[in-house]
């Protein structure tokens, strides 16, 4: 049986959530009856090894790879028509997010980048014509002008309620695709109240989580948690260090926890313009001690297993891929009430859901701390569930035969 031609695009393979569902992604589909193509604009990334053997990793195209060079080198390389439209989306986005009051996590920046650069870019792989095309990570322009394919889906990781944007370009940008992929009930509830008109291209699509491979790269090392007592309480939050994850407020909510008389030691791994504020934080309530950055890791998967609880205290979500990944690894876990926290877990069955604010998150997490019981019930029940995702893949497929 000839192969249905599949192309996934997507910017790099450096650590995080979005890189790991796309992992999760790569290993989920039937390469039998798939032939995969991967377009990444740079070969970049600690998760760059993990791709399948299976899958084609076509080349980088110059132009593409100057999307997140700084303009400076982006001119050294005599790219000068790129780093002109990149100056120019910036300056059309500050003017446009300072006349709205947007603040600095406006997502406006990165969409008018690609917004501004795709007319001088070219196709990619155009002697190919795909059966379906997949605009993995946001801004969704270039699978929608760059590639021939009978359908293309752009995929949702974003909660919508969360972010600042200009909805009439955005409207625009994903009203080019035949489907829009969602992650989660709430994104796509989100996603819908602020393009109503693209609702009904919405298909929900959770994140596959590569199992095998999050098994076997959990056991590739033995940790010991740095300066942890042995009978400390080890917590454990991964991701970038940046304000949608809260781990500037990890400190005063540990120093709250301990005051409740419990030994705890929290250990964030992650990188991100946001240590500095963290470090400043740690040092502010005295959490030296007992808050400690481990930084980046290439393979997180032996301190998920090696922690005792895995939080994860963010401000938003799309929907965590970290949270699956500690409950696919028997880990007990603890989110915040983020908007679209209860598509993460299963309240009070394998995970907890407590307050965002900082002297209720640490109260109910040291209540749940403190039950030994609620522990084991929590950890029990994730041996009865399933959370690789491959069964959503299905729902990929079908696609392909609307």
């Amino acid at each position: 049986m000839k192969r249905k031609k599949i192309l996934i695009v997507s910017h790099f393979m450096h650590i995080g959530g979005a890189e790991r569902a796309l992992l999760g992604l790569l290993e989920g589909i039937d390469q039998e009856k798939y032939e995969v193509d991967l377009f990444l604009f740079r070969h970049e990334g600690e998760l760059l090894p993990y791709i399948p053997d299976s899958i084609n990793l076509l080349p980088t195209i110059e132009g593409y790879t100057m999307l997140a060079c700084p303009v400076k080198s982006v001119t050294k390389k005599r790219h000068f028509v790129i780093a002109a439209a990149r100056v120019l989306g910036k300056t059309a986005a500050n003017i446009y997010s300072r006349w709205h009051k947007y603040g600095p996590n406006s997502a406006v920046g990165i969409e008018y980048s690609h917004k501004f650069t795709r007319w001088f870019l070219p196709k990619i792989n155009p002697g190919k014509k795909y059966d379906l095309a997949i605009s993995f990570l946001t801004p969704h322009y270039f699978v929608a002008d760059k590639v021939t394919a009978k359908t293309k889906i752009a995929w949702i990781h974003t909660d919508y309620s969360t972010i600042q944007i200009d909805t009439p370009s955005e409207r625009k940008m994903w009203d080019a695709y035949d489907y829009i992929v969602s992650i989660s009930a709430l994104c796509s509830k989100a996603f819908a109240e602020a393009f109503p008109s693209l609702a009904h291209k919405l298909v929900q699509i959770e994140n596959p989580i590569p199992i095998d491979s999050i098994l076997y790269q959990a056991d590739e090392e033995d940790v010991v948690f740095p300066d942890k007592k042995s009978d400390q309480i080890a917590l454990l939050s991964i991701g970038r260090f940046c304000y949608q994850k809260n781990f500037d407020n990890v400190p005063d909510i540990c120093r709250r926890i301990r005051q409740e008389g419990i030994d705890v030691i929290w250990y964030l791994i992650g990188f991100g313009n946001d240590e500095g504020r963290i470090r400043e934080q740690i040092k502010l309530h005295n959490m030296e001690t007992y808050v400690v950055i481990l930084g980046k890791k290439e393979n997180p998967y032996p301190y998920i297993r090696a922690c005792d609880w895995y939080i994860q205290p963010s401000r938003f979500e799309g929907k965590a891929v970290t949270v699956s990944e500690a409950l696919a690894l028997h880990k007990p876990v603890i989110i915040t009430a983020y908007p679209t926290a209860q598509s993460q877990l299963r309240e009070g069955i394998d995970g907890l859901i407590v307050p965002l604010e900082n002297a209720e998150c640490a109260h109910e997490i040291a209540a749940a701390l403190k039950d030994k019981q609620l522990r084991q019930k929590l950890i029990g029940n994730t041996y009865l569930t399933d959370y690789s995702g491959r069964t959503q893949i299905e729902k990929l497929y079908a696609l392909m035969e609307d």
